[in-house]
């Protein structure tokens, strides 16, 4: 039988193996008069409820958030993984935005995903 020492040493090395998450890729389609569905592909090593990819966000360049995609569930044998969020209304003199993913351990990741906007 294993010692709670061991088990515990196994689940802080799997936890620290998932890593932050990273955005593979991102698009964005224009709805309708600036707004705009954006489709964000992440991976990470989730590895259940305790460690996964929660959440990605667009943003302008300054830092302020126009749209959150909440991520409900962890992604451990679907990876990497697409989830999309529409209506997201981004002003009229914004041609850029910034995509940012987070994972519930390391939180926001350090990445940053430069997209141009398609107008």
């Amino acid at each position: 039988m294993k010692s709670a020492f061991t088990i515990g040493l196994w689940l802080a090395s799997t936890i620290l193996q998932a890593g932050d998450v990273s955005i593979k890729h991102a698009e964005a389609t224009m709805e309708s008069n600036n707004n705009y569905r954006f489709s964000v592909t992440l991976e990470h090593g989730d590895t259940g409820w305790e460690h996964y990819a929660d959440q990605w966000q667009v943003l302008t360049t300054t830092g302020e958030a126009l749209g959150t995609r909440t991520l409900l569930h962890p992604h451990v044998n679907e990876q990497p993984f697409t989830r999309s969020l529409g209506g997201v209304r981004v002003p009229e003199h914004i041609n850029t935005v910034i995509i940012r993913a987070r994972d519930s351990v390391h939180g926001v990741s350090t990445q940053q995903y430069r997209l141009e906007l398609p107008r």
